[in-house]
């Protein structure tokens, strides 16, 4: 059964010291919050629910044309607090209940499938999608026994054994939709944060001697959580190798692929060129056998195939005709067509 996901881009994200919501911040020319959704319809959810809170106006604008259902947070009480706005559209759901947050941008669809699968499979209440970690400092410690998760500790909350752990809690979940309901109404605030967690439906389900099965994800660069410009830095480097690598596979030629920045939304052809230090942006478009020499920036362009763009040009939401060549030192201005 189709699962209702649930995203979580409430929060304000303080180690950002920013001024605008950690959703919002960028990763090759996407707000963080996109990558997110653009990973979640790998399960083909019967809805998406965002639960806003802080600048929601902010948030919610750059979720126009998103088909997603927005709640609202008033006040960040935790993690738990959060999905309880979303409980009167969970309620007229059917189906399992996933939950994931708006600042973990690496996710794989492949992932969120695992999880699902996983979740329908073992019947459990709860599964969680944990990870080994190299440096767990900050994240929720997953405490198990023989029989398997017993609870998910907090690192403020944790004793100094239970921070010797290396399994983390990821803030990922499935749920079974009426286990999840009643646990959010048994969940308290009596924590070193006065926060509800979610994480506490844990030790619920335990209590009520439910199946709480886990998925532990591969590769702990999915499952990152960027909570500092430091996070955002190093997710910026992890999804242009991505895209790069993917490229390449297709047929693209780099020069010096990690000085090469190229947007999600970016088409390719075969065989183009591309020199150190280029830039693509936005819904730029490069035709096949084009050559694009160092320095270049180019952002919602078409440029057609054989063209030759020289060396530190800048183009911008213009259209370069097939075989053309450009520049060096060419601004092209918004409108151009050549």
């Amino acid at each position: 059964m189709k699962p209702t996901v649930v995203i979580l881009a409430a929060g304000l994200g303080t180690r950002m010291k920013s001024a605008f919501p950690k959703a919002l911040h960028e990763l090759a020319g996407k707000p963080m919050l996109l990558h997110v959704l653009d990973a979640v319809k790998g399960v083909d959810p019967q809805k998406v629910v965002v639960v806003l809170g802080h600048q929601a106006e902010r948030v919610r604008a750059a979720l126009a044309g998103q088909d997603v259902v927005i709640a609202i947070q008033e006040k960040q009480l935790g993690t738990g607090h959060a999905v309880l706005q979303a409980a009167d559209i969970i309620a007229a759901a059917d189906g399992p209940v996933m939950v994931l947050c708006a600042d973990t941008p690496l996710l794989s669809a492949d992932i969120l499938q695992d999880l699902s699968k996983t979740h329908s499979t073992s019947r459990a209440a709860v599964t969680v999608m944990t990870a080994m970690a190299d440096d767990p400092f900050g994240y929720g410690r997953i405490v198990r026994n023989k029989t398997g998760i017993m609870r998910i500790v907090e690192e403020k909350d944790a004793s100094a054994a239970q921070r010797k752990i290396r399994e983390v809690n990821t803030g990922i979940y499935c749920f079974e939709k009426e286990f999840l309901l009643s646990a959010l109404r048994g969940i308290t605030n009596s924590n070193a944060q006065g926060e509800y967690y979610l994480p506490d439906t844990i030790s619920l389900a335990r209590k009520k001697r439910l199946r709480v099965s886990s998925v532990v994800c591969p590769n702990t660069e999915e499952t990152m959580g960027i909570n500092s410009r430091v996070d955002l830095s190093s997710a910026e480097e992890i999804i242009q190798r991505r895209i790069n690598r993917r490229w390449m596979l297709q047929g693209v030629t780099m020069h010096d692929p990690e000085t090469i920045s190229i947007g999600t939304e970016v088409v390719l052809g075969r065989d183009a060129v591309l020199y150190p230090n280029v830039r693509l942006e936005g819904s730029t478009r490069i035709g096949e056998g084009t050559v694009v020499l160092s320095g270049c920036r180019i952002k919602d362009s078409t440029v057609g195939s054989g063209v030759t763009i020289k060396d530190h040009c800048v183009i911008e939401q213009s259209i370069v005709g097939d075989t053309a060549s450009v520049g060096p030192f060419a601004p092209l201005r918004p409108g151009t067509e050549l």
